[in-house]
């Protein structure tokens, strides 16, 4: 390194070089400008990898991006209520809760803002007509007593409307609107204990709400509406199809019959015991929406919930199976051989079960191989029941066979004169090598009990509430016309 002498400082190195040191102040600057070109471009990076995901969201869910539009439409044409002179002089200074009402309540599907938009009415107006009522009552008791009734008032109601959303069925339709009803009270009520014109500035803020809801309601359902019971009618069976394809990869996996595809499959159970809050969800928003496409007014939705939970507790019954293919390599292959079978064919009988029903929700037409396919399940749970009972057969045999090699040398009078002395050598099972197979086993025909038990029946159900279309086979034939030959016409006339 140079000092101001003009001295130059060198180190050696160890293999007999020499290197000249730089001037501290200088690889200061360099590490300095290394880490802000380091970080701006990380900063670059996070943007446009930011700006790729969302371009991929649009293209895969072209929805979301009309929902955006949707917005953005909703929000300009009320702002035109604060921009232009006669529609502001016709709300007041209140345009602007007309904004904050389309910002509020728009949701993304027809029954999440229908649902906001009619509890916030209603809850504005009962709010409004409880604050101007009371209020009218503490103006004529006098200016003493006033302010304490309308503190006592707003504690009251407040108190009342807050515990009423620990309220299950109140929580789950009427929470939003418990909301804005404590929100519209108290403003009106604290407000007009100082405004003169209280009756006024009430209607003008239930006026803009009312043009903000009905705005928003309007442009949900005419432009790219998004139907909550459709979305509802379209989870359940693709769930029902992912938890047919984890269950067939699950025992494919267990007897090593599984590929690369079938791996990825395995998972997809988890997308069906993560969907409980969306279903409900999507059922409470279902509720609330007017008859549209195959769906009436008063549609059991509630059926839907049913199919959903009997298919979460298949869903546990595979995610234990899942647990298992830890501990299949410790099963001796004569064991896996002896069940592979039986258990391959249960699993795809138990998965055609489950397809036939969630065909028979997605097209919500009766399907006449559903009893078929029940009775097959049950087929191939007796012939895995009666492998089982079998099973301690072929243990015995198995360690004969180990016996025999090993007293090659001994006649058969003494071997028969040791199995009677010894019997429990004959006898003896390796419990820790069976307990694995067997509770797969076990899992396994508990799955496909689930399924018949659960998940048919809530179809059953679900399809006698909506009425779902008969089979073709089973409709009444149509009468078949008589056609008569040139000999009949000849005889029905001379007749």
């Amino acid at each position: 390194m140079t000092n101001k002498n003009g001295v130059e400082w060198s180190i050696r190195m160890s293999d007999g070089s020499s290197m000249v040191l730089e001037p501290e102040h200088k690889n200061r600057a360099m590490r300095i400008w290394d880490g802000l070109k380091g970080l701006f471009m990380r900063f670059v990076m996070r943007i446009w990898n930011f700006f790729k995901k969302a371009w991929a969201l649009g293209v895969d869910e072209p929805r979301k991006f009309f929902h955006c539009l949707k917005v953005g439409v909703a929000l300009m044409v009320v702002s035109l209520f604060y921009y232009m002179r006669p529609l502001y002089d016709g709300v007041g200074g209140s345009a602007i809760w007309a904004v904050m009402t389309v910002v509020v309540v728009f949701e993304y599907t027809v029954g999440g803002t229908l649902y906001k938009c009619l509890n916030r009415i209603c809850a504005t107006f009962l709010a409004g007509f409880l604050a101007l009522g009371i209020h009218w009552v503490a103006s004529h008791s006098g200016h003493q007593l006033e302010p304490f009734i309308m503190g006592t008032s707003l504690f009251i109601l407040a108190s009342a409307t807050t515990f009423s959303r620990f309220i299950p069925v109140v929580k789950a339709r009427f929470d939003y609107g418990c909301t804005i009803f404590i929100l519209t009270y108290s403003l009106i009520s604290v407000s007009g204990y100082r405004v003169e014109h209280l009756l006024q500035v009430a209607h003008e803020r239930l006026s803009t709400i009312i043009i903000g809801t009905c705005l928003c309601i309007i442009t949900s359902m005419l432009v790219f509406p998004v139907w909550a019971g459709t979305e509802l009618h379209l989870l359940i069976p693709r769930n029902m199809d992912k938890l047919a394809k984890s269950l067939d990869c699950c025992v494919a996996d267990y007897f090593g019959h599984d590929d690369e595809e079938s791996k990825k499959k395995l998972q997809s159970y988890k997308c069906v015991l993560n969907s409980k809050a969306s279903e409900e969800a999507m059922e409470n928003f279902a509720r609330w929406e007017p008859a549209h496409g195959h769906f009436n007014f008063r549609h059991p939705w509630k059926n839907y919930l049913k199919i959903g939970a009997s298919s979460r507790s298949c869903a546990y019954c595979i995610e234990t199976l899942t647990s298992c293919l830890d501990s299949k390599n410790q099963v001796p292959e004569s064991l896996k051989n002896h069940l592979d079978s039986s258990c391959m064919n249960l699993s795809s009988s138990a998965s055609r079960v489950i397809r036939e029903l969630a065909t028979t929700v997605s097209t919500m037409k009766r399907s006449n191989k559903i009893d078929m396919a029940v009775k097959d399940m049950q087929i191939a749970v007796q012939d895995l029941q009666n492998d089982l009972k079998s099973l301690p057969d072929l243990l015995v045999q198995s360690r004969d066979k180990e016996d025999e090699e090993q007293k090659e040398s001994v006649t058969p009078k003494s071997l028969e004169k040791n199995h009677k002395d010894n019997p429990s050598e004959i006898t003896l099972m390796p419990l820790m090598e069976v307990i694995p197979i067997v509770s797969f086993a076990s899992l396994l025909m508990e799955t496909a009990s689930r399924i018949e038990e659960n998940v048919v029946k809530a179809v059953e159900e679900l399809a006698d509430s909506a009425q779902f279309k008969q089979p073709e086979d089973e409709k009444k034939p149509k009468k078949n016309k008589i056609v008569c030959d040139e000999g009949c016409d000849i005889a029905l006339q001379r007749v």
